[in-house]
């Protein structure tokens, strides 16, 4: 057996081979499970010295694909239950995978196309639905709340991606309107202009009183989003290249007051140079899906470019450089942290979802 130390050399020495022999490997890797991949895993790419979390003897797994499947998203861990929870929003279902024994099964259907979900401190499940335009919480006894689906008198474009706060309970979410701009994920409103009923942003709902509160507009599309380990800060994934020429492809940042967000920057490009077709290209795609581990690094699922760069990238807390990559056959979607220790990373991907041990942590609960 070798040692941690050996394992980071390793990892270290050959990152530019392994993200050559990962453009091949995520695509042309046999992901069944029935041919084995050799240790380490070339499709887990360190950049940097300071992407700690390789583990040299264990894969990247594919533990669901589905044949009818469309497009997996909102990963979500459930601690009591030990399973994991995700939707396809196409199809508008919910789906399960235990962890007891591999199982999956369709967990709600239908589900008004929802995206994003999550669970809040007491083990409910929170889900924005892109049909309804709302954020809803599943409560113990089987009943639904309808938390949020309305601001200023007029409705949300389709709630998207939401996380909760451990102290006042209150739940932030994004609300970028892809399910009102399509039949294919909720339902297309008629509108001249890629808002379907109001202003892109990020919203706020009060634990306590259930209060909605806008946080922020200063984004064309706000997506994925997740908070710092110690909750000072808030990421947000912008997607708005998708329908705004001046959007950047980037992840945000603000400092975090109470309800309110300040100084608004950029934290990480999504710009990426590297090898494709054996030449050197800078290409870049859409962060989705973000998460942060407790060293204050954030995991954002990566896609729209190919190979070489569809997967997951992780970039460092401190400065926002990229320092490491899982690289996927699938566009990937969204990502989550689970598990007992926290320590498995779940990503959904197109028509699958895969799962890899990483020798961190999520700082939050799912």
């Amino acid at each position: 057996m070798k040692t941690d130390s050996f394992f980071s050399r390793r990892s270290f020495l050959t990152a530019a081979a392994s993200t050559v022999a990962g453009v091949a490997a995520a695509a042309d890797r046999d992901w069944t499970g029935k041919i084995p991949t050799r240790y380490p895993d070339p499709d887990i790419v360190s950049l940097d010295k300071r992407f700690k979390a390789k583990i040299g003897n264990t894969p990247i797994q594919r533990i669901y694909h589905g044949g009818n499947t469309m497009w997996t998203e909102g990963p979500a861990w459930s601690a009591v239950g030990r399973y994991l929870l995700w939707s396809d929003i196409p199809n508008n279902i919910q789906q399960r995978w235990i962890e007891d024994d591999g199982h999956v099964s369709t967990f709600r259907n239908p589900v008004n196309n929802t995206n994003g979900n999550t669970f809040d401190y007491e083990g409910r499940q929170l889900s924005c639905e892109h049909l309804t335009r709302r954020v809803v919480r599943h409560e113990h006894n089987g009943t639904v709340s309808v938390l949020a689906d309305k601001f200023g008198g007029k409705s949300f474009n389709a709630p998207n991606d939401l996380v909760v706060h451990p102290i006042t309970g209150d739940i932030w979410f994004t609300d970028p309107g892809y399910g009102g701009l399509m039949n294919y994920e909720g339902e297309r409103v008629k509108s001249a202009t890629a808002q379907p009923h109001q202003k892109e942003a990020v919203y706020v709902i009060d634990g306590k009183s259930g209060k909605i509160e806008k946080v922020t507009d200063e984004i064309f599309k706000p997506n994925g989003l997740c908070f710092s380990a110690d909750y000072k800060k808030l990421y947000v994934a912008d997607t708005g290249a998708s329908h705004y020429d001046n959007a950047p492809k980037n992840i945000k940042v603000w400092e975090v007051d109470g309800k309110k967000l300040k100084g608004g920057k950029e934290f990480a490009s999504m710009k990426l140079q590297f090898k494709r077709d054996g030449k050197d290209v800078e290409d870049a795609g859409f962060a989705d899906g973000i998460r942060c581990d407790t060293e204050g690094n954030i995991w954002a699922s990566a896609g729209w470019v190919g190979a070489g760069y569809d997967g997951v990238h992780v970039f460092a807390g401190a400065d926002g450089q990229r320092i490491g990559q899982i690289l996927l056959p699938e566009i990937c979607s969204n990502v989550c942290f689970g598990g007992a220790k926290r320590n498995r990373l779940f990503m959904t991907a197109s028509t699958s979802v895969y799962a890899v041990y990483v020798e961190t942590q999520g700082a939050h609960i799912s």
